[in-house]
């Protein structure tokens, strides 16, 4: 047995000598439970993702210890399916990637320890991925994909930030959010509104109809320098114009959707403006958009509006690889095994991890991912 082992760690050995591996992701950070068959040649070859919406509606919001057991049901069965449609067996793989943080504790346990367990029992490297990180690489897993440097926005539920991108693993974070996330801000205005469960996308859907001149919000944070971002007082802007507007309470329809079309209007005028600083911040062209919230229609075409002006272009993933799936972190986790970074035997998550602790993929041959 230790004679096979020890054989087939030298075979994947020299398929990563060769430049060329074929990954299994996984992403388990949260409520979705995300798998994908990577290959460095021919590039994603299967994913399979399984969303937990259902499951949290009933409480408005997440519950982590929901999101953990049904990671427990879903991830290997979800495994066996991407294999199969990929067309490879377990065998066949030279590597896995799990998201390590940042993210819900007993979510990431769960994709560690079926990712480290499958990669000890294969004899193959395992290595952890920051789930931002697979986020900021996700706009890679297209056609059409930026050239290093660029500025990456990674806006979603759990953050809002600008980051410089020198290179994998070259972060410079030029701001970020002093309060809620730009997605978060979206669930709690959609809350308040009575909108259902994931409120964000509803709060979109309803925006289409409405008239997003009738109420002014502000645009946060943007009559100064800087490249932070804070939403709390917008929220505040939301409550207050809903109290306002009610009738018994109540709001109609066509309120609902005013609200909700100044609202995202305001959001997305504010992340345009701190992009556009950020840019020529930095004299930098090009922008990558990534995150939950980088799916809205209206923050694409106004970025990309933008960045035309300024003779640059924005990139962004297809709309199913902007919330959390298994294809970042295949993606991300073969650039860092390709580079010779892999995880030792000892499993550790980091439910809170700054994305400018890691190391750069110049180093990463001498680097652990183990330990952050």
């Amino acid at each position: 047995m230790r004679t096979i082992r020890m054989f087939d760690f030298i075979k994947k050995l020299e398929l990563r000598n060769r430049g060329f591996m074929l990954i299994l992701g996984l992403e388990t950070s949260c409520d979705e439970t995300g798998v994908a068959v990577y290959d460095s040649e021919r590039g994603l070859l299967a994913h399979r993702l399984y969303s937990q919406i259902a499951v949290h509606a009933e409480y408005g919001g997440v519950v982590p210890e929901l999101a953990s057991r049904d990671h427990v049901r879903k991830t290997l069965p979800l495994v066996n399916e991407a294999m199969a449609a990929a067309g490879h067996t377990l065998q066949e793989l030279d590597g896995v990637a799990y998201t390590q943080g940042p993210g819900l504790v007993g979510a990431l346990l769960v994709g560690a320890s079926l990712g480290r367990s499958l990669a000890w029992g294969l004899g193959i490297p395992a290595v952890g991925v920051h789930h931002m990180e697979g986020h900021l690489l996700a706009p890679m897993l297209e056609e059409e994909s930026p050239d290093f440097p660029f500025v990456a926005l990674l806006v979603s539920g759990g953050h809002t930030q600008l980051v410089h991108v020198a290179g994998i693993g070259e972060y410079t974070l030029l701001g970020e959010s002093l309060d809620d996330a730009a997605g978060e801000a979206f669930d709690k205005a959609a809350k308040m509104m009575g909108l259902p469960y994931p409120g964000g996308p509803e709060l979109s859907k309803l925006a289409d109809s409405g008239d997003d001149k009738r109420f002014s919000f502000p645009r946060p944070m943007t009559s100064r320098p800087g490249l932070d971002f804070s939403f709390s007082g917008l929220k505040t802007a939301v409550r207050t114009t809903i109290l306002e507007q009610a009738v018994e309470g109540v709001l109609d329809e066509h309120t609902k959707a005013d609200i909700s079309a100044c609202f995202q209007a305001a959001v997305v005028d504010t992340l345009a403006i701190k992009c556009k600083r950020a840019l020529k911040q930095t004299g930098l062209k090009n922008l990558i958009i990534a995150g939950g919230v980088g799916a809205n229609k209206l923050l694409r075409q106004q970025l990309m509006e933008m960045t035309k002006k300024l003779g640059g272009q924005v990139f962004y993933p297809r709309a199913e690889f902007c919330t959390d799936n298994g294809a970042m972190i295949a993606y991300a986790g073969c650039q860092r095994l390709l580079a010779g970074e892999q995880a030792d035997l000892s499993l550790s998550v980091v439910p809170r991890w700054p994305m400018t602790e890691l190391n750069s993929i110049v180093s990463a041959s001498t680097a652990s991912q183990g330990k952050p």
